[in-house]
């Protein structure tokens, strides 16, 4: 069974990734944030989303999925935001999934495509 983890922000998904970095198979979901019906103001996050979801379905037993949230459109668009200067993250879309520790990245619209989120999933 995969084990979820839902974060808002970078300190946030910087301290759930610490905490699984023994995991085998960490996975991180950056998306925009969400509003109070849970929609996201990033309209491709809200394409992407039931394909990883999808794809997670095949993920290793034992993986970890962290979804997330950079924060609102104002905060993801300042080009001095963390995520863009975080050296470990090189975030320059949302969405943007990654398998921790490895090269292996989606980004923007490469996330839409089933074919690509499944490859990531797959050991």
């Amino acid at each position: 069974m995969v084990r979820r983890i839902n974060v808002e922000g970078y300190e946030a998904v910087k301290k759930a990734i610490e905490e699984n970095s023994n995991s085998n198979s960490l996975f991180v979901l950056f998306c925009g944030s969400k509003d109070d019906k849970g929609k996201s103001w990033c309209p491709d996050c809200v394409a992407a989303e039931p394909i990883i979801e999808e794809g997670l379905k095949i993920a290793p037993e034992d993986s970890v999925f962290i979804y997330c949230s950079v924060g609102d459109r104002t905060y993801w668009k300042d080009p001095n935001n963390e995520f863009r200067k975080d050296p470990n993250f090189k975030l320059t879309s949302v969405p943007t999934l990654v398998k921790w520790n490895t090269p292996r990245r989606l980004d923007d619209e490469q996330c839409k495509s089933a074919a690509l989120v499944t490859m990531l999933f797959e050991e």
